[in-house]
């Protein structure tokens, strides 16, 4: 009921955003998307996810960006986006931004004037064999992220690198975690039902 009741608040805020500024994506309208080099490790101890268990080397998408759309000087909800490519063709992908890092704060969304001053996670949890999973970088310079992994509110895990490269992308493309999931990485339906509603206005703005 309450994922429900939050899930139409956040639609229809995205609404509004989107009549306010039809020209423009209703929320992150103001980002940048560029080609980036994710280097995974490969897991000690396995999540029952393959895509972070293994060890390997992925040529993502990324897309740096401020929620709210403020201007530069002004601190904002700073998001991180990933397009990481899955067994089969496709693609998966991964929102995170800006938050706290502690047990409590991981799920609590923060402003900062750039997006390297605070760490950012998915906020939201994924459902897995070894429980909630959350995703999780910080910023090691203004190119390259350190990648962890936390179960609930259990202690930050590194698993992988990400390194930006100066290749733009186009700037046009939408990021849909909805939609594009990796595989093992499975959104709760009450996680579902919170996203989908302004997920769904912000596919017919962009069509429109």
């Amino acid at each position: 009921m309450l994922d429900t009741i939050a899930g139409t608040t956040l639609a229809l805020t995205t609404r509004a955003l989107a009549a306010a500024r039809p020209a423009s994506k209703p929320l992150h309208p103001r980002g940048r998307v560029v080609v980036g080099t994710l280097r995974r490790r490969g897991l000690t101890s396995p999540t029952g996810v393959g895509w972070l268990d293994a060890a390997g080397r992925d040529d993502v998408l990324v897309r740096l960006s401020r929620a709210v759309g403020l201007p530069g000087p002004l601190p904002d909800i700073h998001g991180l986006a990933l397009r990481v490519p899955v067994d089969g063709g496709g693609h998966g992908d991964l929102l995170l931004a800006s938050t706290g890092w502690s047990p409590a704060g991981r799920f609590v969304l923060t402003a900062s004037r750039r997006l390297a001053d605070r760490p950012l996670t998915t906020l939201l949890p994924y459902r897995t064999l070894v429980g909630p999973l959350l995703l999780g970088a910080r910023a090691e310079g203004e190119e390259r992220f350190e990648l962890s992994l936390a179960v609930g509110a259990g202690a930050w895990s590194p698993f992988a690198t990400l390194e930006l490269t100066t290749t733009d992308a186009d700037p046009l493309v939408s990021f849909d975690p909805v939609r594009n999931q990796v595989p093992g990485l499975e959104q709760y339906p009450w996680v579902v039902r919170l996203r989908e509603p302004s997920y769904a206005v912000a596919r017919r703005s962009r069509r429109g």
